[in-house]
């Protein structure tokens, strides 16, 4: 350590021009951005993100699409009626045989007229009797010999018949009641998809809108090691231009200040790409000024055994999952009543004159058709029993989740307590520093490496934050209360990095 009296007597507090009109100039661009940034709440950033976002609308369109159709099948098992409208027009061309047909009347004529002048043989003599039935069967041949052996016959025709019908299920096995329950379960679970994503997006939203503010105080604090670097740079210039260290030394200060310089501008890199990242998740190219800080907690406001014994009633995803159970369940109704017959009544009444009207009742059991309903009810109970193993693995997976999520969550508040008591102590051993190097008993040195001192723990407790933030967000989603987010933000006794 240098003596007062053999200290240098210099005063390095200026940057050299180039590297100071840089910052001056980011510094311009970031105060001019802000200047003009939307100031946006995390509160706010969430409630535009839930009803604006494009997986959300998608999400309602569906939900709306299940709604509607539960409410199709609503009336699933009244009669159906229907008007029924048959128009035809007809037209036939057939040829007719005639031979046989007269040969038939051919005999039946003669028999007859024989049979008649039978009556005559007391009367008339028979040369003449024999002479009339000879000329009679001579004139009917002749006559039957004009008419051709075969007729051709054209028919037409044309009809408009209406008709109103009726088919009304009287049993099918239990078909109906499980296809309207089946359409109210994909209501009720598409609500819960709902839910779900929108719990996603909250989530999502938590990221990237902490992380903006995460990046933000890993830039300062980049900035304030660059500026610290820098001074100690400048420091190192001089004392090697009056000989107290040499040009190996001074290189050291500037990697130093080079490796500064580096992680600044990564700084930079990493805030742009987090703001990009939230502003095309709120669907903006306008700035933004996040209003909401980095924060902790200071109290335990959980309880791990309260979690997991209720978390199956919270969870989304429990619920989609016992859903999805209920689900399977009619699903081995249906393939348990496609065994059964099916009864139904029905009936037709012709509109026109002569309103022709039939009613009926039918049965209908199938004895063959090649598929194994067997078969068929055993696949759907397997899927009913994998469905319940699903959610019973679900339900391990979120246990792990919550235990690890809570520990970290506890973790970060432990963390957050003895760093606040490191911070008090870097920025006690600062002051000591700047005292000491004012009275000449300490080096510039000794005061940059508190200054960095105090900027890296800054820079932990920002991470810290983050990671309670997300510890805490996990934790809500795993339960299903992450929508209540946004109450732990203005909780009391709760620390903001700023």
């Amino acid at each position: 350590m240098l003596k007062q009296n053999d200290r240098p007597s210099f005063k390095v507090k200026r940057l050299p021009k180039q590297l100071s009109l840089s910052i001056h100039l980011i510094g311009c661009a970031l105060f001019s951005t802000s200047l003009f940034a939307q100031t946006l709440s995390y509160s706010e950033a969430e409630q535009y993100v839930v009803e604006n976002a494009y997986a959300s609308q998608a999400q309602q369109a569906l939900q709306q699409a299940s709604k509607l159709e539960m409410e199709a099948v609503k009336h699933l098992g009244l009669p159906r009626i229907d008007l029924n409208a048959r128009a035809y027009s007809f037209h036939s061309e057939t040829s007719v045989p005639l031979e046989s047909s007269k040969r038939r009347l051919e005999n039946s004529l003669t028999r007859g007229f024989d049979d008649k002048l039978s009556q005559w043989e007391n009367v008339l003599p028979p040369e003449v009797i024999d002479q009339v039935s000879q000329g009679f069967d001579q004139t009917v041949s002749e006559g039957l010999n004009k008419v051709p052996n075969n007729l051709d016959v054209t028919i037409k025709d044309h009809d408009v018949h209406t008709s109103v019908s009726m088919v009304m299920p009287l049993y099918t096995g239990g078909k109906i009641n499980s296809a309207k329950q089946i359409a109210d379960l994909q209501a009720q679970r598409s609500n819960i998809s709902t839910k779900q994503q929108q719990d996603s997006q909250r989530f999502e939203m938590i990221q990237s809108y902490f992380n903006v503010q995460l990046q933000q105080q890993l830039l300062n604090a980049s900035q304030f090691n660059l500026n610290a670097m820098q001074q100690h740079y400048n420091n190192a210039l001089k004392l090697e231009q009056q000989g107290f260290i040499n040009k190996g030394q001074r290189m050291q200060f500037e990697v130093a200040r080079n490796n500064a310089e580096r992680a600044y501008q990564n700084a930079q890199s990493n805030l742009r790409a987090s703001q990009f990242s939230l502003q095309n998740l709120l669907r903006t190219k306008e700035g933004l000024n996040l209003s909401t800080p980095l924060f902790v907690n200071t109290t335990e406001n959980h309880s791990l055994d309260k979690l997991m014994a209720s978390y199956d009633q919270n969870s989304s995803l429990v619920k989609k999952l016992q859903m999805d159970t209920q689900l399977a369940n009619e699903n081995v109704k249906i393939q348990q009543a496609a065994k059964r017959p099916s009864v139904f009544a029905f009936g037709e009444y012709g509109l026109d004159d002569k309103e022709n009207w039939i009613v009926g009742v039918m049965a209908k059991y199938n004895l063959f058709s090649g598929i194994d309903k067997n078969k068929n009810v055993h696949a759907a109970e397997l899927k009913r029993f994998a469905a319940e193993l699903m959610t019973e693995r679900t339900k391990q997976e979120i246990e792990n989740v919550l235990y690890k999520s809570y520990s970290e969550l506890n973790a970060s508040q432990t963390s957050h307590q003895l760093l606040t008591q490191n911070t008090k102590a870097a920025q006690e051993n600062l002051r000591i520093q700047q005292l000491s190097f004012k009275e000449g008993m300490g080096t510039a040195t000794q005061v940059i490496d508190a200054q960095n001192a105090l900027s890296a723990l800054k820079s932990e407790m920002a991470l810290n934050s983050y990671k309670y933030i997300l510890s805490l967000a996990t934790l809500l989603q795993s339960y299903g209360s992450i929508d209540e987010f946004k109450l732990y933000v203005n909780q009391p006794r709760t620390d903001y990095i700023r």
